[in-house]
């Protein structure tokens, strides 16, 4: 029996290629890891899809670089609708489901969250592209030129375009071809995060750990490091801190490890882009100690159930 299994991507088991990005990967699960065991648990390192492992062999399982899960989003759903069954999920399997879909946004912004403008385009929607621009903008949305198109499920930018009212026409069939599969959002494009960059705050139950600033590479709007863009060490504001802090409680419940991703809308107004509950990079490398934050945490949920 493991007290905890680290979950990765099989490309990240035994890894065919080496390169700064995936040294990264294995570092933060070595830190991870080592903190854990240093306090006196056992784990295991497993691929999410391994057929071969006995999930109930796990107390806790900790998601990591489960970064293949959005190419294959249903086989994904569900190995996890039937290993919740088997472990525990840190965090639990209802608040990732939650997360894992960026509609989450429309609930934290009904909680008064400042977030994106966006409109929800649905699977298999018959909308245009520029009609769904149109009722955005009926819906008081959109101010800018351009937009973004993004996935409701995704990670690192998949499918992610900024478009120019100009080309619609031209981005016409790849927005049919994807509505018709997933559901999509339009997002009024953020100038902000392109000159100043977006923020990643990291909290641990609900405890403000550490920081980082993501730039976007020159002539890009992505700020993820595989189109890229570069990460630099930060030390927040309060208000900063505070705004983030809000939104980590504003979740269902309290995650006990989750990344809240912020930038100054075009408004100047500190906006949501992203709260990261399931599988974030935490730059455990920047801060070390923060793997014991989070082994702290997790050691004492298994004490506390052998107490019970």
């Amino acid at each position: 029996m493991y007290d905890v299994v680290l979950l990765t991507d099989a490309r990240y088991l035994v890894p065919k290629a080496d390169n700064n990005y995936i040294s990264n990967v294995i570092l933060e699960d070595q830190l991870v890891a080592k903190a854990l065991q240093e306090k006196g648990l056992s784990v295991v390192r497993k691929a999410w899809d391994d057929a071969q492992f006995d999930w109930k062999s796990a107390k806790f399982a900790l998601f990591r670089a489960t970064w293949d899960y959005f190419d294959r989003f249903d086989e994904f759903f569900r190995w996890l609708n039937r290993t919740k069954e088997m472990t525990r999920f840190i965090n639990s399997a209802p608040l990732i489901t939650w997360n894992i879909d960026k509609h989450y946004l429309e609930e934290l912004h009904s909680k008064k969250i400042n977030i994106p403008k966006t409109f929800f385009v649905e699977k298999g929607s018959r909308l245009s592209l520029r009609e769904g621009i149109q009722k955005a903008q009926e819906q008081h949305l959109f101010n800018t030129v351009d937009v973004v198109l993004k996935p409701c499920i995704a990670g690192a930018a998949r499918n992610t375009f900024k478009i120019n009212r100009n080309q619609i026409e031209d981005f016409e069939w790849r927005f049919q071809n994807l509505v018709a599969k997933e559901a999509m959002m339009l997002q009024e494009f953020q100038a902000n995060i392109v000159s100043e960059g977006e923020l990643s705050l990291i909290f641990f139950q609900g405890k403000f750990s550490h920081a980082v600033l993501k730039r976007a590479k020159a002539g890009d709007f992505r700020v993820q490091d595989d189109y890229g863009g570069s990460v630099h060490v930060y030390h927040p504001s309060k208000t900063e801190i505070d705004f983030a802090n809000t939104v980590v409680h504003a979740c269902p419940e309290l995650p006990v490890y989750a990344r809240v991703d912020i930038f100054r809308d075009n408004e100047g107004n500190w906006a949501l882009a992203e709260l990261e509950i399931f599988e974030p990079e935490l730059w455990f490398r920047n801060k070390p100690e923060a793997a014991h934050e989070l082994a702290t945490i997790i050691s004492n949920k298994i004490n506390y159930e052998k107490v019970l």
